[in-house]
């Protein structure tokens, strides 16, 4: 049974389960309700198992890896070529072991329990803070349909709550009560995004990685913690720059001919490492961060060439490829920019 390949669309409820030999031929094709696919998994000697990285999937990884089965994840999109006219479960799970097959498939590492928990925390933080975002439009936009205009951002919630505690002012009192109601639920979800970034700074502070992380400027506890609760394994990437292009921090080509042409980034990979990266970037390019760039270093010389969102972007891919190096060789980040440029 080491040379059978099983392919698992997975659901709620009900699994298709796809077997086949490494050379193609199929074994079995099957259609099981929850409780009967972990039964007919055990009973299985240890093979090559398959799941689309999707929900539940880490889960049913570290299950199969429990039973003694080889586990590999692949992302959706590289499954779906693969798929055979009809889009159903049982075809879903015949493309699932035909693009395993593949010698030059890419395969997602299967999440540990941890990491799922630390990534949980940090999106409960995101929704939070989106939340609270969507709160604040909605009180600027009911002052302004009353004739007050506030600018775009949280610092300036204070103006608005003096507007709406001076009595004397002309804002109706209906309009009032609903902006209060508002400002309530703000400075709710205010509390508990700094209850979760207090979480977020303890963990951070109970790893070796994530402490290791933070000795680059720019990376800070939330940025460490996803890049330790979002990232792979970084020894799957040949180099840094590889990890560079999984976050999508990278030109998209659309090269033909011999002649290259380069657009905008791919914004391929993980969202919430590269976004961090680019807010990290940033902060590096501020008027402050600016004193401590070395006269004639690489970042130096682009920011007098290029607009200051580029050396960003520019800025986090040499990121990305120092924290690959960081992660592999187990050292504290080393400041390259000392050496001034000739």
């Amino acid at each position: 049974m080491e040379n059978i390949m099983i392919g698992i669309d997975l659901a709620k409820n009900v699994f298709q389960v796809h077997g086949a030999l490494r050379t193609g031929e199929v074994q079995f094709r099957k259609k099981l309700t929850r409780a009967q696919f972990s039964v007919f998994m055990a009973q299985q000697e240890p093979c090559l198992v398959i799941f689309e990285s999707c929900g539940s999937a880490h889960h049913w990884a570290r299950e199969m890896e429990a039973l003694g089965h080889e586990v590999k994840l692949i992302a959706p999109q590289y499954v779906r070529p693969f798929v055979k006219r009809q889009k159903n479960d049982a075809a879903d799970a015949e493309a699932i072991v035909i693009a395993a097959r593949q010698p030059e498939m890419r395969f997602v590492e299967p999440k540990t329990i941890e990491q799922q928990s630390r990534a949980a925390v940090f999106r409960s933080r995101e929704r939070l803070v989106h939340q609270r975002t969507a709160d604040v439009n909605a009180l600027r936009a009911l002052l302004y349909e009353h004739g007050h205009v506030f600018p775009v951002g949280t610092r300036y919630l204070a103006r608005m709550t003096a507007l709406l505690e001076d009595l004397t002012s002309d804002v109706p009192d209906l309009i009032r009560e609903e902006c209060q109601d508002l400002l309530t639920q703000i400075a709710e979800k205010a509390a508990r995004i700094a209850e979760r970034t207090a979480k977020l700074k303890t963990l951070a502070s109970q790893s070796d990685r994530v402490r290791r992380l933070q000795t680059m400027p720019g990376v800070g506890p939330l940025t460490a913690v996803a890049v330790e609760a979002f990232g792979p394994d970084m020894t799957q990437f040949k180099a840094g720059r590889d990890f560079a292009a999984w976050l999508g921090l990278v030109p998209k080509q659309h090269s033909s001919g011999g002649k290259e042409r380069l657009g905008r980034m791919t914004k391929a990979g993980q969202a919430d490492i590269r976004r961090l990266l680019i807010i990290g970037a940033m902060s590096r390019l501020t008027w402050l961060g600016q004193r401590t760039i070395v006269a004639g270093s690489w970042l130096s010389r682009m920011l007098t060439r290029k607009p200051k969102m580029l050396v960003a972007v520019a800025l986090a891919n040499k990121m990305a490829r120092q924290i690959w190096a960081m992660l592999t060789k187990n050292e504290d980040y080393r400041d390259p920019a000392l050496a001034v440029a000739t």
